[in-house]
């Protein structure tokens, strides 16, 4: 099991990948990571997630309390949107919220992921919905996001970005990952005339090969 100092650098790290890949511009995005039932670790308000060392990551309980947290660092006030995901999945470890540009770029045309284009995509996320806009930092935007957590892994968030949760710190960031790839695709066929869709059927087969694998996850193949 890792310590809190391991999941804090692993954090960090994480923050680093998301910066670097231009997932996040400035202080955009959060990250935290479930370390007990009622205990996470989340990155602080005002910081460039690819500048962070583990002494800024703070921590809090599920009502968003703080249980530590360095001189002039405080949780992100976007946490609200962290800790109704994990309220709602048992099987969620780790959140992580970013601006990817492809992704977003649909998420602020109001265009959700739901186009079969490649298998992979198919395989990994199914489909990715849109939640309905919300003002950041209240309880609007974890109430959208609420209605789509029992069937998807990952979701755009209207006119913000995306987000993606998992088991663990590495899947949910892989999640984000995938998604952006998915979006960058999708975006760049449709300015070559459009993407070919798989067919019902060809969906069902992809479907089917995750369900032998017995991937993990709320995906719609498991409906």
């Amino acid at each position: 099991m890792k310590t809190e100092e391991q999941i804090k650098q692993e954090i960090c790290d994480i923050g680093k990948r998301i910066y670097d890949r231009r997932m996040v511009a400035a202080n955009d995005g959060n990250i935290s990571v479930k370390i007990s039932d009622n205990e996470y670790l989340c990155t602080p308000t005002g910081v460039s997630k690819g500048f962070m060392t583990p002494e800024y990551i703070c921590k809090i309980d599920g009502q968003g309390n703080i249980l530590h947290a360095n001189d002039g660092f405080k949780p992100s006030s976007e946490i609200k949107m962290h800790l109704r995901v994990y309220q709602k999945r048992d099987d969620v470890n780790a959140v992580v919220h970013a601006h990817p540009i492809f992704a977003t770029s649909f998420a602020i045309a109001g265009i959700p992921l739901t186009k079969p284009i490649m298998p992979e995509a198919v395989i990994a996320l199914g489909e990715v919905p849109i939640a309905e806009y919300g003002v950041p930092s209240t309880e609007e935007i974890p109430d959208n996001v609420e209605k789509y957590l029992q069937y998807y892994d990952a979701v755009l968030l209207e006119s913000h970005g995306a987000l993606s949760y998992s088991d663990s710190l590495l899947n949910a960031y892989h999640k984000m990952e995938s998604l952006e790839f998915y979006a960058e695709l999708l975006f760049r066929s449709m300015q070559l005339g459009g993407p070919q869709i798989f067919s019902d059927e060809q969906v069902e087969q992809l479907y089917e090969i995750r369900r032998k694998f017995g991937m993990t996850g709320k995906h719609p193949a498991n409906r």
